[in-house]
């Protein structure tokens, strides 16, 4: 039986944001895979590690829809998304996302959209450019997704509108805050601006090549042939790139990181210079994938319990709610060697991350049949070269504003990652001694 607190605990995400969980976690012994909560009402239990990852996609055990409050549920992904899916309609639909994004193929046509973005972001650096690293990644991450998503437009609309879907991201977990009005604002433009864009592709005033985005869910049908409305469709186009935006946050983690290990950014750099690319190198994946274990982004995801279930001696009855602690799992010391320690190491020729059950920074299980995100490896290539990027010597990055909130839901650090040219050293300018 769950004897959790009286206290609801959707009023500690409020308090204490990604402590929250160990506080849920100070209940049990040390160790424990599951822990009594009280959420929004009913009885839960908090998860963790392999054990809990099996728990939760277990689609016969666990279900997703409703389980997360509608209005973040609506912000985030949208009315009707595959996110709110169960069974036979989640698996037709998420087949799409796969070879929209999984494929790779897919992911082949969007890594050379994506480093050549992050050159000119380096090059506005070099030039005095003040952005900082999570400004210049929404800015790249959303021109090369909208670009290989087949959405027409300038830069600079492209911009605009990443910008917008970054905001969403921003806004969504903070429903008592400014910032999730502005959400809802965003996601309404949005959701009109690819709704319009998909009217577009089916009347024929759009051509994007096949196998886009765009192409696929204007022409996508429903598990039972019928051609999804123009605006869930756009819905879908939306979640086919704003993931790739979200990643900017992940970059402000990496300048934070990359600033804290001088090393590891030393052997980065050179390892790019041999390389010449920025989005191949091993050392700068290995990095990325580290930033992705530690960095503090979805703290937990929410499912519904089918039936009475027990997950190491804590019980939920049907209809309560069994939540996944993403962080956690991540950070769980069952699971990983000096989990609290930022050690790039762990990842060098781990070619296969699907295969690591603790590894859950996109969702786990399997991409297919589960509720991984199919975007993950266009995650990876895209922060992998943004960290190549940010470990070029020309560019220095600030120590200042890399102090992150805990409390707050999605966090990075202050400053975004401040970055500034670094000065032409003394003896080379002008040729004086």
């Amino acid at each position: 039986m769950n004897t959790g607190p009286h206290v609801d605990d959707a009023l500690g995400l409020i308090a204490y944001g990604y402590r929250l969980s160990e506080r849920v976690w100070s209940r049990v012994n040390r160790g424990s895979r599951a822990a009594p909560m009280r959420l929004l009402g009913s009885d839960a239990i908090l998860i963790r590690g392999s054990e809990g990852v099996d728990a939760f996609y277990d689609e016969e055990r666990v279900a997703r829809h409703g389980a997360m409050p509608a209005p973040v549920q609506e912000i985030l992904f949208g009315h009707g998304s595959v996110h709110s899916l169960d069974g036979e309609a989640h698996h037709h639909r998420k087949a799409a996302f796969l070879d929209v994004a999984y494929d790779d193929a897919q992911v082949d046509r969007f890594a050379p959209l994506v480093e050549q973005e992050w050159r000119n972001e380096l090059e506005a650096w070099r030039d005095g450019g003040t952005r900082s690293a999570y400004d210049a990644a929404v800015g790249a991450f959303g021109r090369a997704a909208m670009q290989w998503a087949g959405v027409p437009g300038t830069s600079a609309a492209r911009t605009r509108w990443a910008m917008r879907l970054a905001q969403i991201v921003d806004g969504f977990g903070t429903p008592y805050a400014p910032g999730f009005a502005l959400a809802a604002i965003n996601r309404w433009w949005s959701d009109r601006h690819a709704a319009r864009l998909i009217a577009a592709v089916r009347a024929g005033e759009l051509r994007p090549d096949e196998g886009t985005a765009l192409h696929v869910w204007a022409h996508h049908r429903d598990e039972n042939g019928k051609l999804l409305s123009a605006q869930l469709a756009g819905v879908e186009l939306q979640n086919s790139i704003r993931p790739m935006v979200a990643v900017a946050r992940f970059v402000a983690f990496a300048a934070r990181e990359l600033h804290d290990h001088p090393t590891w950014r030393e052997r980065i750099a050179a390892e790019t210079q041999a390389g010449g690319s920025l989005g191949d190198g091993a050392l700068a994946t290995a990095f990325a994938q580290e930033v992705r274990r530690t960095a503090p982004f979805v703290p937990m995801l929410p499912g519904w319990a089918l039936r009475d279930t027990a997950v190491d001696g804590q019980r939920v009855a049907a209809g309560g709610r069994i939540v996944l602690d993403i962080l956690g799992t991540n950070t769980d010391a069952a699971s990983w060697d000096d989990p609290a320690e930022f050690h790039p190491e762990r990842f060098i020729g781990a070619t296969d991350f699907e295969a690591i059950r603790a590894f859950i920074p996109h969702g786990g299980a399997d991409v297919a049949s589960g509720h991984r995100c199919p975007g993950e490896k266009l995650a990876i290539t895209g922060l992998t070269v943004a960290v190549a990027a940010l470990s070029d010597p020309s560019v220095a990055i600030s120590d200042h504003g890399l102090g992150v909130n805990l409390r707050r839901l999605p966090t990075q650090p202050a400053s975004g990652g401040r970055i500034r040219r670094c000065p032409i050293p003394r003896g080379r300018e002008g040729g004086a001694a």
